[in-house]
């Protein structure tokens, strides 16, 4: 903030004084006015308190003995209301007793009668200060509590700062939101952070995992059905539009969804009304939509097993959600994150990561996203034995992962690129090659010969790609 006593010069502030003395009402707007703020006066307490209670004032000058109220009594009333400026009481009988009952009040600081523009200067600083200080925490208070909304979504990363801004943009409208991004991602996390940072966060949040469900059973799970519709319909069910009416319904794996299935959501979603499974009444529902998916809908829509129509429909704001392994600087922050949450469950006594386990980590190319990070950290902050998560503490397909190919430039030329291309796939394919050998000696327990005849690959030829590859493991005798 730099020097607090030149904060008040910066900006302009709103000063109120309620005082029936037009003498002193003239001197605070004459000496506060040249400060640069804005001043206004009321004679009559009353007017004051609305005025207080309307106008929204960093500092309130209240005196503290008027003809219609006493100005303690001027404070309560203030407070009672929720009136959050700072009060400075004016008083002509500057006494200790009048002093700490105006603090005990609540009264930030008060200055008597008479006083000089000094005196008046200073005191109004110092609580303009304190009105700005109370004006930041609130703020930060806000941002923490929004922040806190947005839960499980931890990332400083370019690509994850795109997605919290448009989780904030989109969560006070009604707009229909499409998540995308690989398996593993966090698009739940995503839909409940919409949901709560939405004006329908009091009300219901209900998911529905599409790709769980028959395409029968999953129609009566959205729409609900009546008794009798069908064989097992043993009473009439409420769907999942009418539990979350009001709120927010959240459609995962929307790309399963068969196409009859799909054509009922698409008149839901137009229409706004609902039809149970076997009932010829419909019913009005308010629902805002999130849906989410892993798989690419213009092509399942070129393949014809996705409605066109249901997709511009569901597709209202785009949200992608990217890989873990394209958020640069994010997994430190995800992992010391996750081992705090199960230090925090008791039983846990891992103060944290080497740097040498936290490079691996980072490194990693993550093909689970942020679920297998967390799934990894709980379980090593279960099984390790040290204060400190080490090298070896990491799952081999940490350990033995190659570091990511990089590359020095794009090409310019076709024959460049083809070598470029070239290189790309073998660089792919020596990874999946030895992280296939890392998981068939992971199941074997690290015995060649028992993962030789897993894989179906001669004992020879496997011991000749873990040499390649520089891994190592037991021997059909369990030596090294």
């Amino acid at each position: 903030m730099g020097d607090p006593t030149l904060e008040p010069e910066t900006r302009r502030f709103r000063v109120l004084v309620i005082d029936d003395e037009p003498v002193v009402c003239g001197s605070c707007i004459r000496v506060l006015g040249a400060a640069g703020h804005e001043v206004d006066c009321q004679q009559n307490p009353l007017r004051g308190i609305e005025a207080a209670r309307l106008g929204n004032y960093d500092v309130i000058l209240l005196d503290v003995r008027m003809p219609e109220m006493d100005g303690l009594d001027v404070l309560k009333q203030l407070k009672a209301c929720g009136v959050t400026s700072e009060v400075v009481i004016i008083t002509g009988y500057a006494t200790v007793e009048n002093a700490v009952e105006a603090m005990k009040l609540g009264a930030a600081d008060y200055v008597s009668k008479p006083f000089t523009p000094d005196e008046l200067t200073v005191v109004v600083n110092k609580a303009l200060e304190r009105s700005a200080l109370v004006r930041e925490l609130a703020a930060l208070r806000r941002e923490l509590a929004e922040r806190q909304k947005i839960e499980g979504l931890i990332g400083c990363s370019q690509a994850m700062e795109r997605v919290f801004a448009l989780i904030r943009r989109v969560a006070p409208s009604q707009g229909t939101v499409l998540i995308t991004g690989e398996s593993g991602t966090g698009k739940e996390m995503v839909a409940r952070a919409i949901h709560a940072l939405s004006p329908r966060a009091r009300e219901a949040f209900v998911a529905c995992d599409c790709s769980a469900l028959a395409p029968t059973l999953l129609e009566s799970e959205l729409f609900g059905h009546v008794k009798g519709s069908f064989s097992g319909a043993v009473a009439t069910k409420q769907g999942l539009f009418e539990v979350a009416n009001r709120g927010t319904l959240f459609l995962d794996e929307v790309a399963n969804i068969s196409l009859e299935t799909q054509g009922k959501l698409l008149r839901a979603l137009e229409t706004r009304r609902i039809r149970r499974v076997g009932d010829t009444e419909e019913r009005a529902i308010d629902i805002r939509l999130v849906a989410a998916t892993n798989r690419d809908l213009t092509e399942m829509i070129r393949e014809g097993t996705f409605r066109e129509d249901l997709y511009y429909r569901l597709n209202v704001v785009p949200i992608h959600l990217p890989p873990l392994r394209e958020r640069h600087g994010d997994i430190a922050r995800l992992a010391t994150s996750f081992l705090e949450r199960q230090k925090a469950l008791g039983g846990v006594h891992v103060k944290g990561f080497t740097p040498e386990a936290m490079r691996l980590l980072e490194s990693y190319v993550w093909p689970g996203n942020v679920r297998e990070l967390k799934n990894i950290v709980e379980r090593l902050a279960i099984l390790c034995d040290a204060d400190y998560v080490d090298v070896h503490h990491l799952p081999p397909e940490i350990r033995q992962a190659p570091p990511p190919s990089t590359f020095p430039r794009l090409p310019t030329k076709w024959a460049e690129f083809k070598e470029y291309k070239r290189q790309a796939r073998d660089a792919l394919l020596q990874d999946l090659e030895k992280r296939f050998l890392v998981e068939a000696l992971r199941r074997s327990g690290g015995n060649v010969t028992r993962a030789a005849e897993d894989i179906g690959m001669l004992r020879t030829n496997l011991h000749a790609l873990l040499r390649k590859y520089n891994l190592t493991a037991e021997d059909e005798e369990g030596g090294a």
